[in-house]
């Protein structure tokens, strides 16, 4: 008995950290939790009133409080009773990035100063990467609402968790100790996708082997990659309960080699901290359920009019960001809606399908493997005067980097960039070339990270 109550006095101990953390920062923190947890087996009708509601008190906050809209309305002849529930928001024009940066001071809130907020940027996949603002209201329905989705895995909050991706899931910090904090804090350890050879490989089993996480998050390429290589090498690793991804589209083929590797269940997600959109896949594996609370989402056709069912773009409209309100967002993504229900019991709307980017692999000299999204972080800190970029590896040893740029770029950027990428490899040579445009792909999209070394190699 003695080594039993030992056993578990620990994760009873880092748990009641977990949640102290979350008091700290946000004291209605675990009051929202309850609400969102009680929503996932209420009316979709309610769910749908609750949301409208909300909607309509963000439309009156932008009209009145955010210069960008209140011109925009008037422009429209509309005013804020005119949209009274989602379906309204058709008889507004789309907001993209390149309207967001055109008009930076037109979207800051008269009463901005008043806010508590942090400062964002997207990771730029789509080529115009964007800094923005996400209000500490936004911030704790977004951490809700993915405790949530990971809750249809099993997960409960303060549950160990490895993270096997970049920094926009908190892999990276700027100090050890603020590392040390947070993942104490998180009861989480946190692994770079940045960095994949055999030997960081190695050194993360032996990392998951010891610290045995109850879930492991990360990529859904990174921890596809991942699983193929423990399973080339039949390696013994320790088994999660559930894995989460993220990010990425996690493709058909990926999820057996993820269940085979780590011998779980693999549960998808999806959601954009920009727009607050978000969907998470439960057990039924039927599509993933559509959160309402924090964001709108829309699904349209090329003339932006909303359908139910197909596929189409996704827009996003957040219902609590008042530090930059996000309405008819363009988040880049294609997915298809269904109105079919869930066996589960959830009422919410489901996506059966993501078209998200996808991100390729590139390899150094040294034999590494970098996951793309290491040249989207450095664009994210460079990005002064890059309309547009594009980043391909033909060879082993080169990697050409093309840039749109416009007048306020300056080419003292470049040697920033390259001491960034000689961090990751010091025999890279990096080739760089301005041109005025991005080349789209055949089906009319920007693919920003390319690896030909791979495709050649699938065809040999």
């Amino acid at each position: 008995m003695k080594g039993f109550a030992g056993k578990q006095k620990k994760p009873m101990f880092r748990k009641a950290i977990f949640k102290l953390a979350h008091f700290a920062a946000a004291p209605d923190f675990w009051k929202v939790y309850r609400r969102v947890m009680e929503n996932q087996w209420r009316p979709y009708e309610e769910l749908k009133a609750e949301q409208d509601e909300q909607l309509r008190k963000m439309i009156l906050f932008a009209y009145e409080n955010v210069p960008y809209y209140n011109k925009l309305f008037n422009k429209l002849g509309i005013i804020p009773s005119d949209i009274q529930r989602s379906e309204d928001l058709q008889i507004l024009p789309i907001l993209t990035k390149e309207i967001i940066k055109e008009n930076w001071n037109e979207f800051i809130p008269k009463n901005l100063d008043k806010m508590k907020y942090d400062n964002r940027a997207t990771g730029g996949s789509t080529g115009t990467p964007l800094k923005y603002r996400v209000s500490k209201e936004q911030r704790v329905m977004a951490g809700c609402l993915l405790y949530r989705g990971w809750s249809y895995g099993g997960y409960e909050p303060g549950d160990s968790m490895v993270f096997l991706a970049g920094s926009s899931l908190g892999a990276n910090a700027k100090t050890k100790l603020g590392k040390l904090i947070h993942e104490t804090a998180r009861n989480l350890k946190k692994l770079s996708s940045f960095d994949m050879s055999e030997k960081e490989m190695m050194e993360y089993v032996e990392i998951i082997n010891h610290f045995k996480p109850k879930f492991i998050r990360g990529y859904a390429s990174s921890i596809y990659f991942f699983s193929e290589w423990i399973i080339n090498n039949n390696i013994h690793i320790h088994k999660p309960v559930s894995i989460f991804t993220t990010s990425e589209k996690l493709h058909n083929f990926m999820r057996p080699i993820i269940s085979k590797a780590f011998n779980c269940d693999v549960f998808d997600g999806y959601g954009l901290f920009d727009g607050g959109i978000s969907a998470n896949e439960c057990n039924h594996h039927s599509g993933l359920h559509i959160d309402t609370e924090g964001a709108v989402m829309e699904i349209v056709e090329e003339n932006a009019k909303q359908i139910i069912n197909g596929e189409g773009n996704v827009l996003a409209t957040s219902l609590y960001n008042y530090a930059l309100p996000f309405i008819r967002y363009d988040t880049g993504d294609i997915a298809t809606i269904s109105d079919e229900k869930c066996d589960c019991g959830r009422n919410f709307k489901l996506l059966k399908d993501i078209v998200g980017r996808s991100v390729d692999y590139l390899i150094t000299p040294e034999g590494k493997h970098i996951h793309g999204w290491f040249f989207l972080y450095i664009f994210w800190q460079y990005c002064q005067g890059i309309k547009h970029y594009q980043v391909i590896q033909n060879t082993i040893d080169t990697v050409n980097i093309k840039i749109v740029k416009d007048h306020s770029f300056e080419n003292s950027q470049i040697s920033k960039i390259l001491d960034a990428v000689r961090l990751r490899s010091e025999n890279w040579k990096v080739e760089f070339e301005f041109v005025d445009k991005i080349e789209r792909t055949g089906a009319g999209k920007f693919k920003f990270i390319i690896n030909n070394l791979n495709k050649r190699n699938d065809q040999s």
